[in-house]
């Protein structure tokens, strides 16, 4: 069979040769500059040709070679290049085609603009102020340096090649101006350069996931700089990965189909260390032909090729173009442990599924800086609770600590450490035995005992996990009930504790439950739920300024970060919160109608609870619940009495009575049409 030509300059190209040897399919790959021929892997069935050609040049070469089809995968952004190779395969009369990028959905967004041309970016930049980063190379430079203001301004990424230099150079950019790197570029990097060199201005080709786009996008955005963009030109025709290798399947008549599967291994590498990796992990490692994952993860190892990807939105993309090779992607600590790991697992199995990807995947377990700090301290963790404060916020904490004997905490850095030192003081927590480990496994390791104080005054900077030892101060509670006595009251009403307990009881509520509380009083209602669970979201709902501030204080007593105090008054502070599965409604301030509406668009499979102390509300409330269609209803009338000692004697005082009404949102379309109608 006569070769193939392939036309490169693309992760696509150096991608498609790399597919071809694997087949044993011979074929030719032309790269512009000797850079282009140094990042292609040596491999007996490819042959190299590097050198720029014209149209003429091209024709001759085509002509001259015993090639059997032409594959034109050179830059999307090379639209003179692909002209010519076109032109030449249709001299040569051979069949042509075209390698074309996926094309990444533009951003709407006030920091992102869009050029058609290099030159419509140039001359915006004049109108702006501040540094530019450029990342569009060095072949259109000459366009930016017309204007001298904003050349001044210019830093400018190139390829570290002779050529790009000398291009920087005759454009009168030198030293400091020009940073020479390959790419692939992580969103880390990108913004530490961004920072480095007090950009406000990144310019940058839609070049897609190949071309690092999203990275960039990404680093701008966490800095402030706006971004360029010179928009991809539009392509009439071409073909995806994909769709080539099944065109040359019908041009050659014969199955490309890669023999050996794509081997995908999720790895967990445990703190860090190399000395800590499980021997099967260290072995994946050691036979992958690309390692994926974060910068400082993939850092120490040794592969073929390695790049910074480590979400599945970047992942997946690339593995669309790879076949037959060994893939480890690289999670720190355990893989099944606060991990990342099964998403992208869950991902990735979808992938193969939809698309019918010949793919293997399996998870690699890694040692978790938990049980590596409870070997350090000679501690088990069996017995212990255990948390993550790592990239996100942990309600509640206090309260844990206070019901536990035992934590271990997962830290982002030395700031949670701050906040941790911060917490245990306020909470009256200073007899806490703090201890913290710093750069476990690695050869900075540091296990210290604090003191809360010491815990905030910490400043160097690592990654942290603690161990909390204390003597619980609160016994955990099987069931709710907190005394009347319990909380801060002045002269707003309360609901009584025979009544909350029942009333909290019809709301059957259930672990990550998001409750409104309605008039919220106290908060004693929203106390009790929010110490049900940690992981309960309470939105106490008030109107009244003397009621606010009691709830916050309750709120701040009882160390119950899962409420949040609004106020508003309902239904309208109800417009901008996260929806509810539940509502308790203690007082509607003469809005029932307006507030049932309301929740029931937000949600309308909600649970709601009302209290009712006179006969004229309770009428009110069953009138306007016949509009609506309701399961699960219960109507229940309590009276408590209590017992009051005087002298010998104990005399009972009977409270007010209550009904509680309970139900559930029960929605069909008509029925709802017909329920809103009579409002």
């Amino acid at each position: 069979m006569k070769e193939i030509l392939i036309f490169s300059g693309t992760t696509e190209g150096r991608t498609l040769s790399e597919y071809l040897s694997d087949l044993k399919i011979r074929h030719t790959i032309c790269v512009a500059t000797e850079y282009g021929e140094i990042v292609l892997k040596a491999n007996p069935m490819a042959t190299v040709h590097q050198g720029r050609m014209e149209q003429e040049e091209i024709k001759d070469f085509l002509i001259n070679g015993n090639f059997s089809a032409v594959v034109d995968a050179t830059h999307p952004y090379a639209e003179t290049v692909t002209q010519n190779v076109k032109a030449a395969a249709t001299q040569a009369k051979l069949p042509y085609f075209r390698l074309i990028r996926e094309q990444d959905q533009r951003m709407d967004c006030d920091k992102v603009h869009y050029f058609e041309t290099s030159a419509a970016c140039a001359k915006a930049l004049e109108c702006t102020k501040g540094n530019i980063l450029l990342t569009t190379g060095s072949k259109e430079l000459s366009t930016y340096c017309i204007s001298e203001e904003v050349k001044r301004r210019l830093y400018v990424r190139v390829l570290p090649s002779t050529e790009s230099i000398v291009l920087c150079n005759e454009q009168g950019i030198y030293g400091k101006q020009i940073i020479a790197m390959q790419g692939p570029f992580s969103t880390e990097m990108n913004e530490a350069l961004l920072k480095q060199y007090n950009i406000s201005y990144l310019v940058t080709k839609e070049s897609g996931q190949p071309g690092g786009f999203s990275e960039k996008l990404d680093a701008a955005k966490h800095i402030g700089a706006s971004v360029f963009v010179i928009g991809r030109p539009k392509e009439a025709d071409g073909y995806s990965f994909k769709e080539l290798c099944c065109a040359l399947e019908k041009f050659y008549e014969k199955s490309f189909s890669v023999k050996e599967q794509l081997d995908i291994a999720l790895v967990g590498i445990g703190m860090g260390a190399e000395n800590c990796l499980t021997k099967e992990a260290a072995r994946a490692i050691d036979e992958s032909d690309i390692l994926l994952g974060a910068q400082r993860l993939i850092a120490p190892y040794h592969a073929s090729e390695k790049y910074p990807y480590y979400r599945a939105e970047q992942i997946i993309p690339y593995l669309r173009g790879i076949h037959g090779k060994k893939i480890s992607i690289l999670f720190s600590g355990d893989s099944g442990f606060y991990s990342g790991c099964q998403s992208l697992y869950n991902a990735l199995k979808k992938e193969i599924r939809e698309n019918h990807l010949d793919a293997s995947i399996r998870i690699l377990p890694g040692i978790s800086s938990v049980s590596y700090l409870a070997a350090c301290i000679g501690e088990n963790y069996q017995d212990a609770a255990i948390y993550s404060m790592h990239g996100k916020e942990l309600y509640n904490l206090a309260h844990r600590i206070k019901t536990n004997s035992k934590i271990f905490l997962l830290m982002s850095g030395v700031k949670d450490i701050n906040l941790l030192g911060k917490l245990l003081i306020d909470a009256g927590l200073l007899e806490c035995e703090v201890i913290v480990g710093y750069q476990l496994s690695y050869p900075e390791q540091q296990i210290q005992k604090l003191t809360p104080q010491e815990c905030c005054e910490l400043k160097t900077e690592g990654l942290y996990t603690c161990f909390i030892q204390n003597s619980p101060t609160i016994d955990k509670k099987l069931t709710h009930g907190i005394a009347d006595a319990s909380f801060i009251r002045a002269n707003v009403p309360m609901t009584k504790e025979e009544v909350r307990e029942v009333s909290i009881c019809k709301l059957r509520l259930h672990e990550k439950a998001v409750v409104y509380d309605i008039g919220s009083g106290t908060g004693s209602i929203a106390v009790e739920m929010a110490a049900l669970s940690n992981d309960l979201q309470v939105y106490a709902i008030e109107q009244k300024k003397e009621a606010v501030s009691l709830i916050t204080q309750n709120k701040e007593q009882f160390c119950l970060q899962n409420i949040t105090v609004i106020e508003a008054k309902a239904p309208e502070g109800l417009t901008n919160l996260p929806p509810a599965t539940h509502a308790f409604i203690g007082g509607s301030g003469g809005n029932l109608k307006e507030i049932l509406v309301t929740l029931q668009q937000i949600n309308p499979k909600m649970r709601i609870v009302l209290n009712a102390i006179s006969l004229e509300t309770l009428c009110e409330i069953k009138e306007l619940l016949s509009a609506f269609t309701l399961k699960d209803e219960e109507l229940v009338q309590i009276q408590a009495s209590r017992a009051k000692q005087i002298g010998n004697y104990h005399l009972m005082q009977a409270e007010n009575p209550v009904w509680i009404c309970a139900f559930t949102f029960c929605v069909e379309q008509d029925k709802l049409r017909k329920g809103q109608s009579q409002f």
